[in-house]
């Protein structure tokens, strides 16, 4: 089996590259695509793969001017159209396309299943129906999943990583109120997720990357100090965030209650379901 991925240098990336290299699977890292990309190059790299993941897109964190919403939004619909595009151009084809989304697509206020969910009303929502109507162009010619991420959790990189200095100081807390919704998935889950996919191919569609257990900022705080025996009394308040990230507060201070129902449905087993166990692992 051969598998491209985009974005293979990221956070997720380089876990999925190492964990298929330990299965005995090619793995293709897809150069940066721009506006410039060639589809018909890119098609040609592509060329024998089974499988493309797609994972492409600059930082949601940080300080969203109109200039740095145009680089969030282009290097997520660019990179997937002309990934559709080069498929559309392969013969054969690759069996699937695993393309990212976020559970930043849902509103925030109830909770949300693959099959029973409402959009939210802001632009981190727009970008992932965006980014997810472009992925769609690759259908009915080859298996299509989605997979909404929630906050990866791992031992080498991502959010967590970010903030556990903080909290081993003594100095972590909740973010604003702390009661919005905390949508996350240990890295092990992930990867395990992405592999039961590829493997099942009677299924597709979208998928939520988070674990079963649904929690809170606050709870997730709460987890964390206690497992780091240290105290979180501190806390971050919506004013100080939007003054520094300006719109783009809300991919720090805004979060989603997304249940895995389709992975669940479809017979995925979780190592790690619930959190106080997924960060005993990741911290130990």
């Amino acid at each position: 089996m051969i598998i491209a991925i985009s974005g293979a240098g990221g956070f997720i990336g380089r876990q999925l590259v190492s964990f298929f290299n330990t299965k005995g699977i090619e793995v293709r890292r897809i150069p940066r695509i721009d506006a410039g990309t060639h589809t018909s190059d890119l098609a040609k790299f592509l060329s024998g793969v089974d499988v493309v993941i797609n994972l492409a897109g600059a930082p949601i964190i940080g300080r969203w001017n109109s200039t740095y919403k145009k680089i969030l939004f282009d290097s997520r619909i660019t990179s997937t159209r002309k990934i559709v595009e080069a498929i559309s151009l392969m013969q054969p084809k690759p069996e699937l396309l695993i393309s990212a989304s976020a559970v930043g697509i849902y509103a925030p206020d109830k909770m949300q299943t693959e099959s029973n969910f409402s959009i939210a009303d802001d632009y981190l929502s727009e970008i992932c129906n965006a980014w997810e109507l472009e992925a769609k162009n690759v259908l009915p010619n080859t298996r299509l999943a989605i997979i909404r991420l929630g906050i990866v959790l791992g031992k080498e990189g991502g959010a967590l990583t970010r903030m556990l200095p903080i909290f081993k100081l003594g100095l972590g807390g909740k973010i604003a109120s702390g009661k919005q919704g905390f949508s996350w998935i240990h890295t092990e889950d992930l990867k395990n997720a992405i592999l039961f996919i590829i493997a099942n191919k009677q299924i597709s569609g979208e998928f939520n990357f988070t674990a079963p257990e649904v929690t809170d900022n606050s709870k997730f705080t709460k987890v964390l100090a206690k497992i780091l025996k240290r105290p979180a009394f501190f806390s971050v308040p919506a004013f100080a965030l939007k003054l520094l990230f300006g719109e783009g507060a809300i991919a720090v201070a805004g979060g989603q209650f997304a249940v895995p129902e389709h992975l669940l449905k479809e017979g995925f087993k979780f190592t790690f379901p619930e959190l106080e166990q997924a960060l005993l692992d990741i911290v130990a």
